[in-house]
Parts: C-alpha cells; structure tokens; sequence
C-alpha cells in the first residue's frame, strides 16, 4: 500500500518535543488557547486594546473550520455580523477582486455579496482563509505558538490561586502564564481543565422547557431515509445481527435527554478539474461491508444526492453531508469531547477512513449501479489544498464538544424571542441545526436515522456576556468564545464560524476591560464593553 503523510491537529498535539520553535515560557497579558477563528480574533481585539497576548495552538495550522474546508460561510442573516467578522467576508472579496475572480455560478454570485455591504464575499478556499488570518496575526505582532497541546489532565493542566487561572502546562512540558485567559477551543479543553462545568450530549426538553431538545426521532424527517431499508446481515434475520452502523439501542422517548452528539465529519474541498484533482484512496482497512446500508438504499432505487457540494471559487466545493447515507459518520464520536488525545486521533482517524471507504465505494464497488459510479467518478480531492497533509483538511468538523454550563444558559427560547437575553454580545441567525446523532431501527424493521433539526429561529437573535464567561467561583478570569453556555439545540445555531469571530472579538474586548478595571470577567462595566464593541462596528441589537 502506498504511504500516506497524515498530520492532524491531535497528531502534532501527541509527539512531545516535536516543535522545533524556540519559544520560551513567558508570561503574558492575556492567553489565549485555541488557534479558531475566534481566538484569532480575541487576539487581535486584545492588541487593539495594548495588551500583551499569546495564542497557542494544538496543532500546526490556524484558523478552524474556515480553513479546512467549511469555505461556504454558514452565516446566515448576513446584516447581523459586523466588527471584525465581517471585515474577514470583506477581506475575502478584496483577495479575489485583486487576483481577478469574479465568479460565474449562479450559486456564488447569490452567495457572494450581503444586502448591505457589497464588498463582501461568503465563498473562499480553505488556503485563503489561512492565508488572511495569517496576514491579519503578522500586522498585528502576534506569533502563533504552534503544538503547544493542553496537558489533558485536571490536577495537573491547569494551575489555579483560587478562583483565578495563573498557568496552563501544555504536553511538550511548556508552561505558559497570564492574567486573563480565553478558551477558544471546539472541544473546551481548558475550561474542563480549569475546573469549570459543563455539559455533553443533549439535554431534555423539560430541563429548559425546549422544545426541539432531546432525542429527535418524530421531527427527524430531513437526512432521513425515503427507502425502507432491511438493518440485518441476514435480510429479514434479526438472529443475524445488524449490519454496522446501525445502534442496537430502541431510540427512546422523544424529548428525553441523552449523552448523545451530533455527528462529525470532515468538510472535504473537492473539485472536478482534471487538472487540479486527485482520486480519492482506497482507504488499507477498507471493507464494503461498512456500506451495505448505502448499498441496499441503491438497490432499492435511490440515486441521490450524496453529498452537498457547495460551490467555492476556481471549481471547488465545500463538501457537506446530505441525505440518509453521507459523509456524516454517525454514531462515531461520543466519546470524543473528553477522550484523551489517543482517543481523539483514533476517532478521527476513523471518520477520515470511513469518508475515504464512502467515495472509494460510490466511485469503484461493483455493487453500485454504473450510472452512480460514472456520477461520483468526476470527484476528487483539490491537489492544491491542504497540501502537507495529502489534501486531507487537518482537522474534523467538531460541529459540538463539551458546553460550559454558567449561571446564564443560552436556549431556544431566548432564540426564538420569547424569553429576553440580557448584556448581548454579538448576534446570531441560522437555523437551530443539529445533525443526526445515531442509526437505529424503527418499530417496522426499517433503518432510521434520529437527531437531525433544522428549524429556523425566525429572527436575528442577541447573545448573552453571561453566557461566554463562567461562574466567578469557578474561574473569575476565564472568557469562553465557543463552548459557551448554551443548551444543545440552542448550540446548534450559535455553533457557527461567523458568530465565533465575533464572540472572540467581544471575549478579546472584555479580556482587556477586565485587566484596565482590575476585576473578574464576570465584573466588568457592560456599559463600557457595550460601547467598545459598538464603536467597532459589532451589531448587538436584533431588528
């Protein structure tokens, strides 16, 4: 079998030692962990502000979700993002405008300009996003400190004087110190370090008197399969056993809390150019066996789609699950969110196996009809993206990990208007989205697919300061841009790149008020933080 370069976020994190930079373990005015959009742009807020700022990374590689692979920007109600968010979506449209691209899909040219500023573009390469993050950090004077992992352990990762953060200990053995620090992370690696509460899976809908919370099987009609589809080995033959996949677990009452998260999987940068594509692998554990639901939906007629293949420029496309059987690696990442980084590179080494396994078998098992096979065929993935890493995105969509769990929670209600949000932060818009959290068999016998939501809020919505900063008795100087305060349903809208870059630019204002009054976080004039932020172009207030 050939060989293949694989570096992943949770694979540099793992080789201690392996950074050659020369970094010393300084103290600093603010520390930010976790190289997301959001913490990129808490950095820059925290310059603006003359603070000093570390921002260390796990991995490589800056810039989250926007630079591997999401490049069609979920964004929603393009008027509520504003301050330096909005500043990236115009950044964007200046790079392409200078090299000359204009777009020529129907889908790029709607997607590519908001209503109220025609100087934006909501579509871009993954290479780009890096590269403008990059560009942004250097003008700023700020030198990502790269595989500077977390040491995951809760004795031993975080040193704390009382209620305050003083250093954190990273697995290489760096210590880094500072004043103020921000988790910037997907998974909330330092708030659970620190001590401070959270949450994983999905709550019941009686804890905050929700209605979309919970095990979702009644409302799971969208990515569900339009084919009954036999679950057995044996066809008809329950003796037999399921086939993978596919949870031997009932699916529960609707409403009823659960451990569960929505499922991951890698947002894959695609072309068809022949002259930019590379064929996808046949990944060495490969087993068929591991498609036979998808193989028999095909026998039973279906034809797709199989993915959304959302259009970027120069012929790519943001890659995302779509329908019954997709990318989406249901059920494969529980344990993800706490799991040790051993854990975490198995689990997502599996899901790029399995994504590699589920092109490999649309474009070459003879089980799949030919018209199929010829369909997928054209696909590969973008020789010119994510070359270090054999075009693989370097790191998988953690669309939920843990969720801090303050004294104000975020949830559907006060998405939806009808409870008020105090102290608002930053908006959002998109639709209350949760993926599917698992495969199971219904009381007929057929396969099903439960947790998928999308149901829009119905309005541009405020978030809460409270809900991005801790209870003052667990960590007084700890601002949470991403893992925020949130139920899962209600996490399922805020979960979005736009509306962290602008979390992290509120978390970088309030980090530098924090320091100037000399109080905790959770003790800054909102009045003041509410009049920086205005003053920089954030939008607070819902219309």
């Amino acid at each position: 079998m050939r060989q293949f370069l694989v570096i992943t976020v949770l694979g540099l994190a793992m080789a201690q030692g392996a950074s050659s930079q020369a970094y010393s373990a300084t103290s600093s005015d603010v520390l930010i962990y976790g190289c997301t959009p959001a913490g990129i742009t808490a950095a820059l807020e925290v310059r603006r502000h003359g603070h000093s700022v570390q921002l260390l990374c796990p991995g490589s590689h800056i810039g989250g979700l926007s630079a591997n692979g999401l490049g069609f920007a979920d964004a929603g109600d393009h008027d509520a993002v504003g301050g330096q968010a909005l500043q990236f979506y115009r950044d964007v449209k200046a790079y392409y405008t200078a090299k000359g691209y204009t777009g020529s899909t129907r889908g790029q040219t709607a997607e590519s300009q908001s209503p109220v500023d025609r100087e934006t573009m909501w579509i871009f390469e993954p290479h780009v996003a890096e590269a403008i993050y990059t560009r942004w950090l250097s003008d700023a004077g700020v030198k990502p400190v790269f595989r500077q992992a977390l040491l995951l352990d809760t004795k031993k990762g975080v040193e704390k004087d009382g209620a305050r953060i003083r250093k954190i200990h990273t697995v290489d053995g760096h210590t880094y110190a500072g004043r103020v620090f921000i988790d910037a992370t997907y998974e909330g690696d330092l708030l659970a370090m620190a001590g401070v509460s959270y949450t994983i899976g999905r709550e019941a809908n009686a804890v905050y008197g929700e209605t979309l919370n919970g095990i979702q099987a009644a409302n799971s009609t969208n990515h569900q399969f339009v084919k009954d589809i036999d679950p057995y080995v044996v066809p008809g033959n329950p003796a037999s056993g399921l086939l993978p996949r596919i949870s031997a677990e009932p699916p529960g009452q609707d409403g009823d809390g659960d451990q569960r998260i929505q499922a991951y999987n890698y947002r894959l940068c695609m072309t068809k150019d022949p002259g930019n594509r590379v064929a996808f692998r046949k990944p060495d554990n490969y087993d068929p066996q591991q498609y036979e639901v998808l193989g028999r939906y095909l026998d039973a007629g279906f034809r797709g789609p199989f993915g959304i293949f959302a259009a970027i420029p120069h012929g790519k496309t943001d890659t995302n699950n779509y329908g019954a059987f997709s990318t989406d690696d249901i059920g494969m990442n529980y344990s993800y969110p706490t799991g040790s980084y051993a854990e975490r590179e198995k689990i997502a080494a599996e899901h790029r196996s399995y994504q590699e396994g589920f092109f490999w078998f649309l474009q070459h098992d003879p089980r799949v009809p030919m018209d199929v096979r010829e369909a997928t065929s054209a696909w590969g993935l973008c020789a010119d993206e994510f070359t270090d890493n054999g075009n693989w995105p370097h790191e998988l969509y953690i669309r939920e990990g843990r969720r801090m769990v303050s004294d104000f929670v975020m949830t559907e209600n006060h998405l939806r208007g009808s409870t008020p949000t105090p102290e608002p932060v930053g908006l959002g818009s998109y639709n209350l989205d949760s993926h599917n959290s698992r495969r199971y068999v219904d009381a007929k016998g057929h396969v099903r697919n439960e947790g998928n939501i999308e149901v829009s809020p119905g309005r541009v919505y405020e978030i809460s300061y409270r809900a991005i900063v801790p209870k003052e008795n667990e960590a007084s100087n700890l601002l949470v841009p991403v893992a925020v305060s949130a139920s899962h349903i209600a996490y399922g809208s805020i979960r979005m790149e736009p509306v962290f870059m602008i979390l992290g630019q509120s978390a970088g204002a309030a980090a530098s008020l924090s320091l100037e009054e000399g109080v905790p976080v959770q003790a800054i004039s909102y009045d003041k933080l509410r009049g920086l932020l205005l003053d920089e172009g954030q939008h607070l207030t819902s219309k």
